[in-house]
């Protein structure tokens, strides 16, 4: 049986290590709501994009445009956005076993090159036989906009020269605080929906469609982009608050249970105290 020093000691670890959880848990919650509100305000945008855009090349399918050169994928492109830390559940280890089995996959019929955001990506692909093109594990959450849109710049680079086939993107969408979407999406090239009767008709143009297509194609990429990474930023949060609160109930009953056992030990210590006590007392009576 443990000794009450024992006890009392590991008591303590455990409420300091609570108070630990709690912060992080406190840091979390403030930097989700951040995070939730940008994605809240730009999901209408984000992701009326996709159809909006498909429109607009169905549309314009005669101009044609470098990025929507549909080929065989031969050469595949992946993008995989984790994060840095843990202490985030099972956030990251999901989504890695699942680019894994996608990636593999591909790779049976193409050659995979990857795009790695986060440090848990970077030393998750370590090991892996995929060649790796870019990657970002110190700080990987805190990339600006310019450095989004550089990304989005190599990639596009990438397609437009030949040298890939097709860019797909690994990410965690943020869907609810209790649990995190896996998502693969392809990102380019972009697919025109199928042609339905009234929407053969294409607009009037101005200045035109290959002008057009020529600005809006880049941008269009580039908030996507945007888009996986702000996703992925406001699941990480959601995930790790959920952890924490976890971590600070289990720490909880952990330091009750403990307190119960400490107080069996004592009680069973004064009632051993108390009947050494009546039979000295007995004893020194029948003298």
């Amino acid at each position: 049986m443990p000794a009450l020093i024992d006890l009392r000691r590991r008591i303590k670890s455990v409420r300091n290590t609570q108070q630990i959880t709690k912060a992080m848990k406190t840091v979390a919650m403030a930097k989700f709501k951040k995070a939730q509100r940008i994605i809240l305000e730009s999901r209408p945008y984000w992701h009326g994009s996709p159809d909006l855009m498909a429109k607009v090349v169905h549309w314009a399918e005669k101009k044609g445009h470098p990025l929507l050169v549909k080929r065989d994928e031969k050469r595949v492109e992946g993008v995989v956005i984790t994060s840095d830390k843990g202490l985030a559940g099972a956030f990251n280890s999901n989504l890695l076993a699942k680019a894994l089995a996608f990636f593999e996959d591909k790779a049976r019929d193409a050659s995979v090159n990857l795009v790695l955001i986060g440090k848990k990506a970077v030393n998750f692909f370590k090991k892996s036989p995929f060649l790796v093109d870019r990657s970002y594990s110190e700080q990987a959450q805190e990339l600006s906009q310019s450095g989004l849109k550089d990304l989005a710049q190599f990639l596009m680079r990438l397609y437009i020269y030949s040298q890939i086939d097709a860019v797909y993107v690994v990410c965690n969408e943020f869907k609810s605080i209790l649990s995190p979407r896996i998502t693969i999406t392809r990102l380019l090239p972009l697919s025109p929906p199928e042609s339905q009767e009234g929407e053969d008709i294409p607009p009037d143009w101005e200045p035109g469609a290959g002008a057009l297509l020529e600005s809006l194609l880049p941008l269009y990429v580039e908030n996507q982009i945007q888009r996986f990474f702000s996703e992925s930023e406001a699941a990480e949060h959601a995930a790790r608050m959920m952890a924490m609160d976890n971590a600070t109930n289990n720490a909880e009953e952990l330091i009750g249970d403990l307190t119960l056992v400490m107080n069996k030990i004592r009680q069973a210590s004064i009632t051993k105290e108390l009947l050494e006590i009546m039979t000295a007392v007995e004893a020194l009576a029948e003298k």
